[in-house]
């Protein structure tokens, strides 16, 4: 899978496929993330993830624990990983409202799927 030739909504279609077919690294969290995607096919989509199960909000999800705004090509990046979300916060490419904290754990979570 080339996440970085695929269409957003394929993306968080292979998102929530993959999230919901290995429970196992999101079971223990409650947290809801805001992602505000500029360029070609960009857009706002929210990830809830709750006790294993995770939920794709095809909009703006509204009030959420950490917001991230960036370009679509490098969301791709990061689902890739090609792209370190502490670099991409120095260099400016990667905006965070609220807890960084879950910025951070998310690279983190990312790293145990393969997208």
């Amino acid at each position: 899978m080339n996440v970085e030739t695929m269409e957003m909504t394929e993306i968080w279609d292979q998102i929530d496929a993959k999230l919901n077919g290995e429970p196992e690294p999101i079971r223990a969290l409650k947290v809801s993330y805001a992602f505000h995607l500029s360029g070609e096919d960009g857009g706002s989509y929210g990830l809830k993830l709750n006790d294993g199960k995770a939920e794709i909000i095809r909009e703006d999800p509204g009030d959420v624990d950490c917001s991230l705004s960036m370009s679509t090509k490098d969301f791709k990046k990061l689902l890739a990983g090609n792209l370190n979300s502490t670099a991409a916060f120095m260099m400016g490419k990667l905006k965070v409202k609220g807890n960084i904290g879950l910025a951070l754990k998310l690279e983190t979570l990312l790293k145990q799927y393969s997208f």
